[in-house]
């Protein structure tokens, strides 16, 4: 791991924050060297160490040069193709070529979150009864920085206290159990001492960990922890501890799902619904738009592009699959009578975005080759575009978002994958996914599945209700069906018309590599030069 700064540095930057973002000051100025015990006798500086620990949390929008996780994955296409999100496409992926190289950042994180774990006893936090509280949300942050990382890497160095320069860095990795149970005992430690949700905390505070997120975060980890990837035995038992960590969060009624599918991104008046569970600031913003809108919206650059295999996923509105022949799926208007949420989550030719249709047509304002930023699938990202940001104006228009973490129509479907698996497809794993799917206007699902059908219908599910969420990258791997989906091409639509109307054509876009060694992440070259001990995963 590297080496960190010294504390004395990080102070002096803490009081100078710690000064612009207050009015008023409310410690006394020091001459001379500030000391680590002044530091912590600060209510503001004390404070404001925690507070560092949530900068850590990394959001999906843009985050790759403008390119989403999802390009990374059968989702979508980057329609700059020379991006760098194609190193997990192209087989280049290695541990000198890292992309979401999310090592450095989590174990910066950790040591922000333990520096005050170990330090909160002599803090002079006013009032000190927000102690328990906020050590418990120095817990939740670090077993979500450990998680990150154990999804990644697995086994990983465990940092459960403050490394040192004078500590001996070259340790070895922890196993991928040793990792899950320092997480799993992270998240009950922050369970305890946390107001339920959101709705606990006043207005300036909704960002902040709640016992709903650390539930959340067990039934994640757990989840993972059950599936192939990470039980290649099948232990039965593991999928009902992840069923029950679900259950107990859904127990607990804290959240629940909004009544409409478009209400989820929708942030404009508060920085949290009933719905989301946890979610980084929410900064006001135009770039999601700027990034992913239809290029003939002025100026916009279209970057992420879903697949035709993305868009196939949606069934048609009677609740069968598009390539059932009793569907009614009509390939000369391949998109009507469609999941309602398709359309949310993806433009197609035709549709409509800020008042004016969308033409991906052969020589249409958005089609195919119009522009070097043109799709490259016939398709755009919908989903957390607003049309109420404007850009390229005189006057420009931004609006409120997070990036949302945790929802609770994910904790819905963790539940019902993992008592699918545990119990079989039960009445209470039929109720789980129907609450989404008739939240979005869609059939219950048909009664007498089996286990086997069931599975994939909930896999289904997941793909189109978190699309674009970073879970499909994550969840293709955890379910080791890589060599299927991540290594067959990704194709698009071709528009053209002819004497008799529209005709569509399917093409494929691009060839995708996916080999075992993809399954977990190369750990940076730089780290393991840096150590005799720290281990490379295999194929790297």
């Amino acid at each position: 791991m590297k080496r960190y700064q010294a504390i004395i540095p990080l102070i002096l930057a803490l009081l100078v924050s710690a000064c612009k973002e207050s009015r008023f000051l409310e410690f006394p100025y020091y001459d001379g060297p500030v000391t680590e015990d002044q530091f912590w006798n600060l209510n503001a500086s004390a404070r404001g160490q925690l507070n560092r620990g949530y900068n850590f949390l990394q959001e999906g929008y843009n985050r790759y040069s403008g390119a989403m996780l999802a390009a990374g994955s059968d989702e979508a296409v980057n329609s700059n193709l020379n991006s760098d999100i194609n190193i997990f496409n192209n087989g280049t992926w290695s541990s000198l070529r890292t992309l979401d190289d999310s090592y450095a950042t989590n174990y910066n994180g950790l040591r922000q979150v333990n520096l005050f774990l170990e330090n909160a006893h002599r803090a002079n936090i006013i009032p000190l009864t927000d102690i328990p509280r906020l050590r418990a949300e120095a817990f939740f942050l670090r077993a979500f920085f450990h998680f990150e990382l154990w999804k990644r890497y697995g086994g990983i160095i465990i940092a459960d206290h403050v490394f040192n320069q004078n500590d001996n860095l070259d340790l070895p990795r922890n196993t991928p159990e040793e990792t899950l149970a320092q997480i799993l005992k992270d998240c009950d430690s922050a369970a305890v001492k946390l107001p339920l949700s959101p709705a606990q905390y006043g207005a300036g505070d909704k960002g902040r960990a709640t016992k709903a997120a650390a539930l959340a975060l067990k039934s994640r980890a757990l989840l993972y922890a059950a599936s192939p990837l990470s039980n290649a035995s099948g232990d039965i038992a593991l999928w009902q501890k992840a069923a029950a960590a679900s259950k107990e969060l859904i127990d607990t009624k804290a959240h629940s799902l909004l009544p409409k599918y478009t209400d989820i991104f929708n942030f404009s008046t508060a920085a949290y619904n009933a719905e989301v569970i946890f979610a980084t600031a929410a900064n006001l913003r135009n770039d999601i738009e700027t990034n992913n809108a239809p290029i003939s919206y002025n100026g916009a650059l279209g970057l992420t592009n879903p697949t035709q295999e993305l868009v196939d996923a949606y069934e048609m509105k009677n609740g069968l699959p598009v390539t059932d022949p009793q569907s009614g799926y009509n390939a000369a208007d391949p998109y009507k009578d469609r999941d309602p949420r398709l359309g949310w989550s993806v433009i197609y030719n035709g549709s409509t975005f800020k008042g004016t249709q969308v033409n991906t047509m052969a020589g249409g304002k958005d089609g195919l080759g119009v522009s070097v930023n043109a799709t490259k699938t016939g398709y755009y990202m919908r989903k957390f575009l607003s049309e109420a940001a404007s850009w390229n104006q005189t006057t420009n228009a931004t609006v409120r978002r997070p990036w949302v973490i945790f929802r609770y129509a994910e904790i819905l479907l963790n539940y019902a994958e993992a008592q699918n698996e545990a119990a079989g497809p039960d009445a209470t794993v039929y109720d789980a996914v129907n609450q989404i799917r008739q939240r979005a206007g869609m059939p219950v699902l048909p009664q007498g599945l089996s286990k086997d059908q069931m599975r994939s219908r909930i896999r289904n599910e997941r793909r189109v209700e978190l699309a674009f969420e970073e879970h499909r990258f994550f969840d293709v791997r955890r379910w080791k069906t890589g060599e299927k989906d991540f290594a067959a091409p990704v194709s698009g639509m071709r528009i053209s018309t002819s004497g008799t109307g529209a005709v569509y054509e399917r093409f494929i876009v691009a060839q995708r590599v996916f080999s075992d060694r993809m399954y977990r992440y190369p750990i940076p070259q730089g780290e393991i030069n840096n150590t005799t001990k720290l281990v490379q995963n295999p194929g790297y």
